[in-house]
């Protein structure tokens, strides 16, 4: 092997070792912000929505959706979609209707209680973008390319799944 090719071949394993390095860094940020959200929640005394149920009524916002619109638009990353509308219905964070021109489909929105989880996690969000913000430890461009470099993988992976079928 050529010096060439071996540095072409380390140089690919640094980039598989870089990329599975942020794939985990990026389940872990997943799986370190639903804390952050649970302990929130405990700390205002919300015990009857989980971190998933309040993140879903925060990706909602202001809209009114389908269940199987959750999912396309990235409201929603989880499989278990309606069991979480039905308990949000159930606890009244949610209005549900069937939908007057597909009678299969059921159209959501938040109920005034919905809106109150909304907005205490967009509380939480803007809290800790004041003081990341705040103490320098992310300027603008650096977020901007990190937004562009996770469109990036999505659009990727996106392109991934189609090829597949």
């Amino acid at each position: 092997m050529s010096l060439q090719q071996t540095l072409g071949t380390a140089a690919r394993s640094e980039y598989l070792r870089r990329y599975l390095e942020n794939l985990a860094l990026l389940e872990r940020l997943h799986r370190l912000m639903l804390d952050l959200i649970k302990d929130e929640f405990e700390r205002l005394g919300v015990v009857n929505v989980n971190p998933v149920q309040a993140l879903l009524l925060f990706n909602i916002g202001e809209n009114e959706v389908t269940a199987g619109e959750l999912k396309s638009r990235g409201y929603y990353q989880g499989s278990n979609v309606s069991y979480n509308l039905k308990k949000l219905v159930e606890q009244g964070y949610m209005h549900h209707q069937r939908c007057p021109v597909d009678r299969r489909a059921v159209r959501v929105r938040l109920t005034p209680r919905g809106i109150a989880v909304r907005d205490r996690v967009g509380a939480l969000f803007e809290r800790h973008a004041g003081e990341l913000q705040a103490e320098g430890m992310i300027d603008f461009d650096a977020l901007d390319g990190i937004a562009r470099s996770l469109r990036r993988i999505e659009r990727f992976w996106g392109e991934q799944i189609r090829y597949i079928y």
